[in-house]
């Protein structure tokens, strides 16, 4: 009897996850459009995680909706809102423009996922999933210390928003104590061509340098070919961020100038997507705030974090 009991109660159980499986849900995804390296990963993954989160559940389904700019985003959540969804994950193109629009999907009764940029008022998100900007900073900021001791850097910054104060901040406090001296600290826009510039204008400027810090791998592009064209030989190497496939091929073939890369992935957006829909399906608790780690890659984890399909 004690086993027909035990039998009885695991096979209800498997119909009751079945029946969870199946559940009809509908998750819009809203992100900005491919218009640069980090967000053309971003739709990548996201696109990536629809196909493996609707295997997973069969009654859920994907809605992923990219926008060129703020304003397109903002009547893109409306469109969404009024086809009827029960979840939004969203990152939003900027916190100020997009707070109220989001805002309005939540009255709704939506849950709603934001990712890597805050919005103005946090508590109309459920979940928040971003990377760790002044980790970013200090784990870079970190490996020089440790590596060179001493020495002469420059920076390229990204654009003097939030964002890049709390990077940079987190650089000083890496290099914090040791012998390394920062030439200069330029705007780069997260540009590669504009990075490319500004490099040219440091190996104009300064007959040594050591190492470069820029915030962005896009950036590191534009640097790594200036520092190509010019010939120089006293650059020992140059610290990106954010896990670019380029670069972390390079950092996987022991390349010299490029021995590490500090992450902060557009793979968050599928980190994001997948607690969501555990927590509509599974009934786990994830509401609250996730902050991904500014992981150190090096030529040892590198392939863990090396994704050959994406764009970026």
């Amino acid at each position: 009897m004690k086993k027909s009991i035990l039998a009885l109660a695991a096979i209800l159980a498997v119909s009751v996850a079945a029946q969870a499986q199946e559940k009809s849900v509908t998750m819009a995804v809203s992100i900005p459009a491919a218009d640069h390296g980090w967000t053309g990963g971003v739709v990548y993954h996201a696109e990536r995680e629809k196909e493996i989160l609707e295997k997973r559940y069969p009654g859920l389904k994907i809605v992923v909706k990219t926008s060129p700019d703020g304003a397109s985003q903002a009547n893109a959540l409306e469109d969404l809102t009024a086809q009827g969804i029960d979840a939004l994950v969203t990152l939003p193109h900027n916190s100020d423009e997009l707070t109220d629009p989001i805002r309005q999907v939540k009255d709704k009764g939506i849950f709603v996922t934001v990712v890597d940029r805050a919005l103005s008022d946090p508590t109309i998100q459920d979940l928040y999933v971003a990377g760790n900007n002044p980790e970013l900073g200090r784990v870079a900021g970190q490996y020089l210390k440790d590596t060179l001791g001493t020495g002469d850097v420059v920076v390229i910054r990204g654009l003097p928003i939030v964002i890049d104060e709390e990077r940079q901040k987190g650089f000083d406090e890496g290099i914090e104590g040791s012998g390394i001296k920062v030439l200069d600290r330029q705007f780069g826009n997260w540009s590669r061509d504009d990075a490319f510039k500004v490099m040219q204008d440091y190996l104009a400027k300064y007959p040594k340098i050591d190492a470069v810090w820029c915030q962005d791998d896009d950036m590191a592009v534009g640097v790594l070919e200036a520092i190509t064209q010019s010939n120089r030989t006293d650059i020992k190497m140059v610290i990106g961020g954010a896990g670019m496939k380029d670069m972390i091929k390079k950092v996987a073939d022991g390349d010299k100038m490029m021995p590490v890369n500090v992450l902060y992935p557009p793979a968050m957006i599928a980190t994001a997507m997948e607690l969501t829909a555990s927590g509509l399906y599974d009934q786990n608790p994830v509401r609250g705030s996730y902050i991904l780690d500014a992981t150190l890659v090096t030529k040892e984890n590198a392939e863990e974090f090396y994704y050959p399909d994406s764009p970026f």
